[in-house]
């Protein structure tokens, strides 16, 4: 008997594995995220660039008046990594996922490819984790797509070598590159919170592109409430609150207070809106 309850069960983890990569496959492919991707690849350049006219046009020492990033790029490339990533955290990185997650449902049923989807032995629940599966794996490519792309420019524009951190220690280059990766998979984790809002939005109407704009609007509205000094008491619930806390992982030693509340925050996020978002999923009529 318990042989015969088992049988079932490989199938239907194979199945779970095999709509994961035909998700995941699917997803990258499309123009729209190779676009998303090409953008992401292209902030760190133009911010490489910027910082090298910039610092050109002022002399030796002409950045040294900016943040203390910035400040840093004309020292060491690798800093243009920290500096990138705190550049298209706020806005650019976000609004990749939001586009992505929003479009998790809300595109197929669209397309009218859901209920194709969920004729096969798959399920609700399966297919719903494989969409913020995806967006996950998106969240951890993009990352490292501006990562790369700025460490690349880094190289190219300015001189590498041993880092100074923002608490004045000097650390060697191979440690400074173990830390950039630490703060990009910070980054990635981050943005857990916006996919899980953009998956539950996407459960909630049949049009990709109004997912997407509501999950972006949703995104902008937080990032100016996260701004206004009045609102200071409900801002550390705010999921961008502690956005920049990576920055922490540049001391030594590291603060680990604003990077745990940040990575619980995510949690707390994903948790919510991701049990929101199986509820309506697994209730909702699907007719297209």
């Amino acid at each position: 008997m318990s042989q015969a309850e088992t049988v079932p069960r490989a199938p239907r983890r194979l199945w779970s594995l095999g709509l994961l990569r035909s998700e995941i496959g699917t997803t990258f492919r499309r123009w729209r995220t190779l676009a998303l991707l090409a953008v992401l690849a292209g902030v760190p350049v133009l911010v490489g660039v910027a910082v090298k006219i910039e610092t050109g046009s002022r002399g030796p020492g002409g950045g040294d008046g900016g943040p203390a990033f910035i400040s840093q790029v004309t020292n060491n490339g690798l800093f243009l990594v920290f500096t990138s990533l705190a550049v298209t955290l706020p806005f650019f990185l976000p609004m990749a996922i939001g586009v992505i997650a929003g479009d998790a449902i809300a595109g197929e049923a669209n397309a009218g490819t859901l209920r194709y989807l969920l004729v096969a032995p798959a399920g609700r629940t399966r297919l719903l984790l494989a969409k913020y599966a995806t967006s996950m794996a998106f969240c951890l490519v993009g990352t490292l797509v501006v990562a790369l792309s700025a460490l690349a420019t880094g190289a190219a524009l300015f001189p590498l070598g041993k880092v100074t951190l923002l608490s004045g220690t000097s650390i060697s280059f191979g440690e400074g590159l173990l830390r950039a990766l630490a703060i990009a998979a910070v980054v990635a984790l981050s943005l857990l919170g916006v996919a899980a809002l953009g998956l539950f939005i996407s459960t909630l109407t049949n049009s990709g592109i109004a997912a997407m704009a509501t999950t972006v609007g949703l995104l902008i509205t937080v990032q100016i409430l996260d701004t206004i000094p009045q609102l200071h008491a409900i801002q550390p619930y705010l999921f961008s609150h502690y956005w920049l806390s990576f920055a922490d992982l540049l001391r030594d030693p590291v603060y680990w207070d604003q990077l745990q509340k940040n990575l619980g925050l995510q949690a707390l996020y994903a948790v919510v809106f991701g049990s929101a978002a199986w509820a309506r999923f697994t209730t909702r009529d699907i007719t297209a």
